[in-house]
């Protein structure tokens, strides 16, 4: 029976994975040019992305926009079948016998032929049921953010349209936690790139989990900051993953531009599995590439950082290695401080990612009932809400200012570090409710080394954060200090430190390098010591 029964899964892989023969793989064929093509942008875009590249000025005729040449697809069709074309990559996917390669790189409107493997995603536990506990962790997800002072001003991200890529949607279209998008009929439009049909809502929950974390209601209590936003709802992922995963990416972030997406929130990633850390240059992998491509044509692309801080992997992977896209790390509630798994930059060529962090353990949605999540998954989409909300207070500014402003609008900016980023997202940046920044702590040099030493605030208490979610009351007591490179900002060491019983901390002025600089934040203030 055993054998029998491992028969019958060796069948149903070959049929789940398209029936590829033994000896196929899954290539990108990419094209030298696109000869011969015409485009109409007024009649491909949907009015919202043309009005946003005009408004951005960004011409409606890239030739990443023009459609590929039939001819040149037509001539890879004879040696296997295309699943997918990419204008923005100009190139198909398609499977192919290694003894054909030679054959279609001969061609001569064929540039390369790049494989096409396979990739990981992040898991969530459940919960049987809301407990107050959870519910004060919802609350907390948003609070975060400051979040209340977009919602006493009646910002919820109205009038912005967010294009989320996951493996499902199930419940979306029945769960009282998307009653309020439903009735307002603002799921734009759907779509299965791995079955090629409009319905998304069954198979993996994850991306309900994810819809939930932009834009939920339980009741009256928001999950999500970007309650009122659009949606454009993308099935891309299969589980147990297979290959074609990064083409429906790819394939669903021309969808999304064509039908006006503000925003991209994806919560997925590409790491060992699949590349080495060399590749993790935002240049190197094709997903990458398009989510800098999406980013020059004004989409504010957000992307998971990936949870693999707890194993080998020491770079952020793709796509959130890309250039001009908002990576986001994980923090945990109750610490507010890097949250394990999840991924630390830098990218493999030292830029710094992640942008900034949310929380990594939350409480959303699944099919039927509310789940307690981990991972980098669900910061991400954390933070999409937020940006919904910028947007819609800002609808003057194009992406990447919104991109800069998020970065600016982090808790410990300008301080940075490759666990943190500039931290959690602040609305009061963008409200204008800002807290006066006192001086917190002064650099002093010795002979041997160099302190910092805390300025004491005339008494001020932190009775508040005795009462905070899960027990947290020291988080106004983290000092973070890196040390880093000044011709290149690239930090070589970095730290938080507990200055709950301590009023001073010393750095050998043996670990410093004649070109390095001291940059340390503590309860607001930044400031930095030259060596």
């Amino acid at each position: 029976m055993k054998k029998q029964f491992l028969f019958i899964i060796i069948i149903a892989s070959t049929l789940l994975f398209g029936g590829k023969a033994i000896g196929q793989e899954k290539y990108w064929v990419v094209f030298t040019d696109k000869k011969d093509v015409s485009f109409n942008p007024y009649t491909y875009f949907d009015i919202r992305t043309i009005e946003k590249r005009e408004r951005s000025g960004i011409s409606l005729v890239q030739f990443s926009d023009l459609p590929l040449n039939t001819e040149y697809c037509e001539s890879i069709e004879t040696f296997g079948k295309i699943t997918t074309k990419s204008r923005w990559l100009n190139a198909v996917a398609v499977t192919l016998k290694e003894s054909d390669l030679k054959s279609i790189l001969e061609l001569p409107n064929v540039k390369e032929v790049v494989p096409i493997q396979k990739m990981e995603t992040a898991e969530y536990k459940k919960s049987k049921e809301i407990s107050p506990e959870e519910l004060s962790h919802i609350n907390a997800q948003l609070d975060e953010f400051g979040g209340d002072l977009f919602l006493k001003q009646n910002i919820d991200g109205r009038g912005v349209r967010i294009a989320v890529f996951d493996g499902g949607f199930p419940g979306v279209d029945t769960n009282q936690i998307f009653s309020h998008i439903r009735n307002e009929e603002r799921i734009i439009a759907t779509y299965d790139f791995v079955n090629k049909v409009e319905f998304v809502y069954d198979y993996n929950s994850h991306g309900t989990s994810v819809l939930a974390c932009i834009a939920g209601m339980l009741d009256s209590t928001r999950i999500g900051l970007g309650t009122g936003a659009e949606f454009l709802l993308a099935r891309t992922e299969v589980k147990p993953e297979i290959f074609e995963e990064e083409e429906n990416w790819a394939a669903a972030m021309e969808w999304a531009d064509k039908n006006g997406a503000d925003i991209i929130s994806s919560s997925l990633g590409y790491t060992y599995d699949r590349y080495f850390p060399k590749q993790m240059d935002g240049k190197s992998v094709y997903v990458s590439r398009m989510a800098t491509l999406a980013a020059r044509k004004g989409i504010l692309v957000v992307n998971a950082a990936g949870n693999d801080g707890d194993n080998d992997w020491e770079v952020i992977g793709a796509p959130a290695d890309a250039d001009s896209i908002l990576s986001v790390g994980g923090i945990s509630p109750g610490t507010r401080l890097h949250i394990d798994f999840s991924s630390y930059g830098p990218t493999f060529d030292g830029r710094m990612k992640p942008n900034v962090v949310s929380f990594g353990e939350v409480i959303t949605a699944g099919k039927k009932s509310v789940k307690k999540a981990y991972g980098t998954s669900f910061a991400a989409p954390l933070v999409s809400g937020f940006a919904a909300c910028v947007m819609q207070l800002h609808p003057e500014w194009d992406n990447m200012k919104v991109y800069d402003e998020i970065q600016k609008s982090g808790h410990l900016y300008p301080y940075y570090d490759y666990a943190h980023g500039f931290g959690v997202p602040q609305a009061s940046y963008f409200i204008g409710e800002k807290n006066e920044i006192k001086q917190s702590f002064t650099f002093v040099e010795y002979e041997d080394d160099v302190q910092i030493q805390l300025v004491e605030r005339d008494g001020e208490e932190t009775e508040s954060l005795k009462s905070a979610p899960f027990g947290q009351s020291e988080d106004d007591h983290y000092l973070y200090y890196h040390i880093a490179s000044r011709e290149t900002g690239k930090i070589r060491k970095y730290a938080v430190l507990n200055m709950s019983s301590d009023f001073s901390f010393s750095i050998s002025l043996d670990d410093l390098k004649e070109d390095e600089v001291i940059k340390a934040h503590y309860r607001g203030y930044t400031n930095e010591y030259i060596f």
